[in-house]
C-alpha cells in the first residue's frame, strides 16, 4: 500500500512541476530548460525553513514560493528579451549555473554530500504531517489546487494576452500590450509553483542532494509535457501521468532480472518515440495548440 501512495505522491509532485512548465512553454512559447534549477531551489530554501523555524505549511509555502519566483527573474532580465534558441541557451545556462552553485557551495548546500534529515510539513503551528497517507492527501489537495490555478489563469484576461502573444506578438505589441513583462509574469509563476512542488519533495523525501535537479530533470518534465500536449491544462495532467506511471507499470511485466532494468529503459523509450512519432501534438494535444 505505502508503495502505490508514493507513486500517487510523486505522480501529484510531477503533475504540479510539468503544469508549471506549461505555463512558459505553452502559453507563453518559451521554450524553457531551466524548470530543474527552480525545483532544486524551492527544495533548497525548503529545507532552510523547515530546519530553522517552526512555522506552518502555508507561510513556508507562499515564502519558498516568492524566493524561488524571485529568482526566475534573474532569467527574465538576462533572457525573456532573447528570441528562439538563444533563450533556450539563456535558460540551460541558469540551469548549468543553479547546478554548480548547489554542487559547489558546500557551507550552505553541503554540496554532494546533501542536506539529511529535513523536517515534515507543519499543519496549524505545531502538527507536524508523517507517514505516505498524509502526503498523499495533501499533494493530492495541492495539485487540485494548481489545476484550478491554471485553469483560471488560462480562461482570465492574462491568459488570453498570453494566446495572442502566441499567435502574433507583433499585433499584441502594436496595441501597446507589454509582452516582456507579460512573459516576465508568466516565467515568475511558473518557477514559484516549480518550487512549491520542490518543498512537497524535500519535506517528504527528508533528503536532497544536487543530482535530483540537474538538467535531465528538466528534459524529463519539458518531455512529459510535449508528450501530453502543451496549451491545455489535461495535456500536462497526462503527460505527468504517463512518465511517472509507464515504467512503474513496466516493473510488473515479469522481465528476468538480468535483463529487466534494461528492457525497462528500452520499452521505455520506444514507447515515448511511439508516442510523439504518431502523435506529434501530443496524447491530449491539439493540432493548434490553444
Amino acid at each position: 500500500m505505502e508503495y502505490f501512495l508514493h507513486i500517487v505522491i510523486m505522480l501529484n509532485i510531477y503533475i504540479m512541476l510539468v503544469l508549471s512548465a506549461n505555463l512558459p512553454v505553452g502559453m507563453a512559447r518559451l521554450l524553457t530548460l531551466c524548470q530543474a534549477a527552480f525545483y532544486g531551489i524551492g527544495a533548497y530554501v525548503s529545507a532552510y525553513f523547515l530546519m530553522q523555524f517552526n512555522l506552518p505549511f502555508i507561510v513556508v509555502a507562499l515564502a519558498v514560493m516568492l524566493i524561488t519566483g524571485a529568482f526566475s527573474w534573474i532569467v527574465s532580465f538576462a533572457s525573456v528579451k532573447l528570441k528562439n534558441d538563444y533563450f533556450i541557451l539563456g535558460t540551460l545556462g541558469f540551469q548549468m549555473i543553479a547546478y554548480t552553485v548547489l554542487y559547489n557551495w558546500t557551507d550552505v548546500t553541503r554540496g554532494p554530500y546533501g542536506i539529511p534529515g529535513i523536517p515534515g510539513i507543519k499543519i496549524f503551528g505545531s502538527w507536524e504531517i508523517s507517514g505516505v497517507l498524509a502526503y498523499a492527501i495533501l499533494t493530492f489537495v495541492t495539485m487540485c489546487m494548481v489545476v484550478m490555478f491554471f485553469h483560471l489563469i488560462k480562461t482570465s484576461p492574462y491568459g488570453r494576452l498570453l494566446k495572442a502573444m502566441r499567435s502574433d506578438e507583433l499585433s499584441v505589441q502594436s496595441v501597446g500590450r507589454n509582452t516582456v513583462v507579460a512573459r516576465s509574469w508568466a516565467f515568475f509563476l511558473s518557477a514559484a509553483i516549480s518550487g512549491l512542488a520542490g518543498l512537497f519533495y524535500a519535506s517528504y523525501v527528508s533528503y536532497i542532494d544536487p543530482t535530483s535537479f540537474t538538467l535531465d530533470e528538466s528534459i524529463f518534465i519539458i518531455s512529459a509535457l510535449f508528450i501530453g500536449g502543451v496549451g491545455n491544462i489535461r495535456g500536462p495532467v497526462l503527460g505527468a501521468a504517463f512518465v511517472v506511471l509507464l515504467p512503474e507499470v513496466l516493473r510488473f511485466v515479469g522481465l528476468p532480472d538480468a535483463i529487466a532494468a534494461n528492457m525497462i529503459q528500452i520499452i521505455y523509450g520506444l514507447s515515448l518515440v511511439l508516442v510523439m512519432y504518431f502523435r506529434p501534438q501530443g496524447l491530449m494535444g491539439e493540432k493548434t495548440a490553444n
